[in-house]
């Protein structure tokens, strides 16, 4: 459906990815939380130790519940998370990942890659102009650039219709052009930062094809790594204090309750190895609460699958 490998639009968008990747924030991956086990006893009804080589059952949705059970705040807040290894090696885990929170900022993501599909479709690189929006919408979360590519896309309905391709069955266009109340789920963002990064697994590398062309996704991801310094918070406290991370954040302040939704998707890296993570939030009493919260979710999500 979609034009992939155009020579020159191609060299033309991994051309704007000349820059420095930022660096994560400190404060590393956080503590291996326990994680239940399962093994069969032997029929003597003796203990005996597991063999080195026997696979043990891990349920890391359990785990990753139990390891946020501390963080979550009395009152109305409310977390979901999802994550997974990008070289598909372990299983990932999730937190009521199915349940609907506005995306705020994060939606801005989506909105290229919905751009980025009809460029593809029409055989065509982005305009300068649509490069200039492309970037202050992601690396400095730029309203006005992510209302004028709202509009290049055809608005809520264009949205919905690159969902479609991108295979995000959850998230649902904000009315109105409202953007930023366009509701999605922690796992639909999982599903979109995979079409953006890819799998390291040839196992899973048909079931990533989202449809974005391999520039496409390079383009994306390079904007991604470059985010204002003063966004660099949310999933990037998981990462290694050294590594390298790509992220985008979405933070909105309710006018009817004066409760935040706090919201932040990208790539970490923990110990060589890189992680997809989406953590949601809304009904937090201030943006820094929400904040503390995403990033001590961030934490143990990545924690529950390199423990």
């Amino acid at each position: 459906m979609h034009r992939n490998g155009l020579a020159a639009w191609a060299a033309l968008l991994t051309g704007t990815l000349v820059g420095t990747l930022i660096g994560c924030s400190p404060g590393g991956a956080g503590q291996a939380v326990p994680v239940a086990a399962t093994a069969s006893a032997p029929s003597s009804g003796e203990a005996s130790a597991s063999a080195p080589d026997e696979e043990v059952s891990v349920d890391r949705d359990d785990a990753l519940a139990k390891a946020l059970k501390p963080l979550l705040p009395d009152g109305d807040a409310r977390v979901s998370v999802a994550v997974a290894a990008l070289d598909g090696a372990t299983d990932g885990a999730v937190y009521d990942g199915t349940s609907a929170f506005d995306t705020a900022s994060i939606v801005k993501v989506d909105i290229l890659a919905a751009l980025l599909l009809r460029a593809q479709d029409a055989g065509r690189a982005l305009t300068p102009q649509e490069r200039v929006y492309a970037t202050a919408m992601i690396e400095n979360s730029d309203n006005a650039s992510a209302t004028a590519l709202w509009e290049a896309i055809g608005g809520a309905d264009g949205l919905d219709a690159a969902n479609l391709t991108l295979g995000l069955t959850g998230t649902r266009a904000g009315a109105g052009g409202e953007w930023g109340l366009t509701q999605t789920t922690a796992e639909d963002q999982l599903t979109l930062l995979r079409a953006v990064f890819g799998t390291e697994s040839a196992e899973d590398a048909e079931d990533a094809d989202s449809g974005l062309s391999e520039a496409s996704r390079a383009y994306v991801a390079g904007l991604m790594g470059r985010i204002a310094s003063d966004q660099r918070w949310g999933v990037s406290a998981a990462a290694d204090s050294a590594s390298v991370c790509a992220l985008k954040n979405g933070w909105l302040p309710r006018s009817a309750t004066g409760l935040w939704d706090i919201n932040s998707v990208g790539r970490v890296s923990v110990g060589g190895k890189r992680y997809l993570v989406s953590v949601l939030s809304d009904g937090n009493t201030t943006k820094e609460a929400g904040v503390t919260l995403v990033e001590g979710a961030a934490k143990e999500a990545v924690a529950v699958l390199t423990g």
